[in-house]
Order: C-alpha cells, then sequence, then structure tokens
C-alpha cells in the first residue's frame, strides 16, 4: 500500500527539525454546491532543517516519530515572493 502524499504551506518552523504544515483542501456542499475549503495543520519531521515558514512542501505519511508527529517532509520548493 503506498503511503499518503499532501502538499501544503509551511507556517511555522520554530521547532528543531519539526515544521507545522497547513493543509487546505476544498470540497462541494452536496445540496448547496458551495466549495467550502478545510484547513488542517501536520507536523513533520524536517531532518535538513532547510524549510522556512512560507515554503510549499510535500510531506508524506511514516511510522510514529514523536506523539503528534508522523509526517516527513519529502520535497521542498521555495517560497515565491522571495
Amino acid at each position: 500500500m503506498p503511503r499518503k502524499q499532501l502538499s501544503g504551506r509551511v507556517v511555522s518552523d520554530k521547532m528543531q527539525k519539526t515544521v507545522v504544515v497547513e493543509v487546505v483542501s476544498a470540497k462541494r456542499h452536496p445540496l448547496y454546491n458551495k466549495v467550502l475549503r478545510h484547513a488542517k495543520k501536520y507536523l513533520a519531521h524536517d531532518e535538513s532543517g532547510e524549510c522556512r515558514e512560507g515554503d510549499w512542501v510535500t510531506i508524506e505519511e511514516s511510522r510514529p516519530i514523536s506523539r503528534r508527529k508522523s509526517w516527513r517532509v519529502i520535497g521542498n520548493q521555495s517560497r515565491e515572493n522571495g
């Protein structure tokens, strides 16, 4: 079974080897057809420490690294503006 992969924006890099990634998903309401956006934050392991706040990253499911951290950063695109 392949591991889940998500992409989102880094909203915090204040911890050592850990970043907080916000993943936004859009879903259409079944009756009213309005697009609803849902955001969820994941703690991800960043071994190299190269991710900065505002970066777009790809995270992948992994074994539990700590109590809340079960994802790791596998791809990093630098900031668009800067």
